[in-house]
């Protein structure tokens, strides 16, 4: 028997409210593990999410919406986030923006084709004393430089390698 995307969504939600509690609590951290096992928070996981932990759906958008992190779209394996903060603008931002776009092939706000990356700036990451700064799913990388940016596309990428189920070193992939 075929399983559904939705039948999975349900399936993995239904064991985060087990093990998380049914309660308004739950919400971020389960919305936060459905972010990152399905790469986003659609309006049918939204609608799961209500449905379990029994709260009207604007709540669960709401919240969703709400937080950069938990940004409803769809985004690859690997969501790039670059600060823009003044204090990494005056360590070299601008350099490691050009070298992100030309590494991975995508401008600031785009997911890849092929699904694997998503660029996206952040407006702080609190490394202020260590730009530029830049987060990778959740791996932080400080004092950056475009030289280093070729190396950890190179990591991400041999992260991946295929296998969209497990995690290696921190990544999702």
């Amino acid at each position: 028997m075929l399983v559904t995307q939705q039948e999975k969504l349900r399936a993995d939600v239904t064991a985060l409210v087990d093990r998380l509690g049914p309660g308004r609590s739950s919400l971020i951290p389960i919305l936060q593990d459905v972010k990152r096992r399905h790469h986003g928070v659609d309006s049918d996981a939204m609608q799961i999410v209500a449905d379990l932990l029994d709260i009207h759906p604007v709540e669960v958008y709401s919240v969703a919406t709400f937080y950069a992190f938990l940004n409803p779209a769809a985004q690859g394996e690997f969501v790039v986030r670059l600060c823009r903060t003044v204090s990494c603008e005056l360590a070299g931002k601008d350099a490691i923006a050009r070298q992100l776009e030309t590494e991975l092939g995508i401008a600031f706000g785009e997911t890849g084709e092929d699904g694997r990356f998503t660029l996206e700036w952040a407006n702080c990451m609190g490394m202020c004393d260590q730009g530029p700064a830049l987060l990778v799913n959740d791996r932080v990388y400080t004092r950056v430089t475009p030289e280093r940016v070729r190396e950890i596309a190179a990591e991400c990428r041999a992260a991946y390698s295929g296998h969209a189920a497990e995690r290696k070193e921190g990544y999702l992939v």
